[in-house]
């Protein structure tokens, strides 16, 4: 069943979220996108009509609502930087929760059947050592970023319970690469991911990469998580809004490979790709890091019809790179 209803995707200007943008263009679809672009790019909006404001502004989300015909919302609008989320909690909570809760009585106002909801692993916190996180693990989470987005969750499946409203919320793993034809890419200001950072420094935008914490149980005594390309993870958005609406019930999915690979894994493959050593310093352990985070993957393989196409850590890489010397040359202009 095609639905003729517009999609409005909020912080579609974003890493993630224009990604998807882009893939949702790409199939033909009605796209609105809503971003006040604090961490966004206008250029990185390559489909759809942008709207510059706010997701929390409920007067101008109830206009776009009713006036492009909206059936369903991708939302992507967000703070999501952990060690900002410890030191100044209130803007996450007032960001991630609190607008979210004024887009969802919008939602609810105009009849939106479909949400699609991007989440995190953050809200499983630190799960049980070697064991993957799965959606059925407790969650615990050990900051607010996380906390914020699994109170959004609990929102969503209170406000489905009491009314039409269909969702998924999908609980991103570490997100890397780029559109592998380069067209857009991750641009975030002062990033701390990790394939990020070191392809920064792999071009020479930083002097180093730091290993934080060389001691985890672990094979190489170094944190292990489940790296997943972006455009696998956009491509997962679009069969999520096709399973709601095809009739499919609220559930959340992880999105990962469901195998993870350590921090000196990842450094091995900058190197590697590019071609030339890193300089790499080891620093203690951050509070809060877990030893592995690794995704159980059974349920969104089972729930929608979703199958990888980048699960291969040098290709990741590659896409990252070859996004970051791009935007070197931007910036020689």
């Amino acid at each position: 069943m095609t639905d003729r209803k517009a999609v409005l995707v909020t912080g579609g200007a974003g890493y993630i979220g224009s990604h998807v943008v882009r893939q949702l263009g790409e199939a033909g679809e009605r796209v609105v996108i809503l971003d006040n672009l604090s961490t966004g790019f206008e250029d990185a909006v390559l489909h759809g009509d942008l709207v510059i404001g706010d997701t929390g502004d409920q007067t101008l989300v109830r206009q776009l609502l009713h006036a492009h015909d909206v059936g369903a919302v991708l939302h992507f609008a967000a703070h999501t930087i952990v060690p900002e989320s410890v030191a100044n909690p209130l803007k996450y909570y007032g960001n991630n929760t609190c607008s979210s809760r004024n887009l969802l009585a919008c939602c609810q106002e105009a009849g939106v059947e479909h949400v699609i909801f991007s989440s995190t692993a953050a809200v499983y916190g630190i799960p049980p050592e070697g064991q993957p996180a799965r959606e059925d693990t407790p969650t615990a989470p050990i900051n607010a970023y996380g906390t914020s987005k699994l109170m959004t969750e609990w929102m969503l499946r209170d406000l489905a319970q009491a009314s039409d409203l269909r969702y998924v919320a999908l609980r991103y793993f570490n997100v890397a690469g780029s559109d592998p034809e380069t067209r857009i890419g991750q641009s975030t200001k002062k990033a701390t991911l990790l394939i990020k950072v070191a392809c920064e420094a792999a071009v020479g935008k930083r002097d180093r990469v730091s290993i934080f914490g060389t001691d985890y149980p672990t094979p190489d005594g170094t944190g292990i998580r489940d790296y997943i390309h972006v455009e696998d993870l956009a491509s997962a958005h679009l069969k999520a809004l096709d399973y709601l609406r095809a009739g499919g019930a609220s559930t959340t999915l992880n999105c990962g490979y469901g195998h993870g690979y350590s921090v000196r894994e990842v450094l091995d493959a900058v190197q590697r790709v590019n071609g030339e050593p890193l300089n790499i310093v080891e620093e203690p352990r951050r509070a809060g890091d877990p030893p592995s985070l690794v995704a159980g993957v059974e349920r969104i393989h089972e729930t929608l019809d979703w199958t990888p196409r980048y699960d291969d850590l040098d290709l990741i890489v590659k896409t990252s790179l070859d996004w970051e010397r791009k935007l070197l040359e931007r910036e020689k202009g």
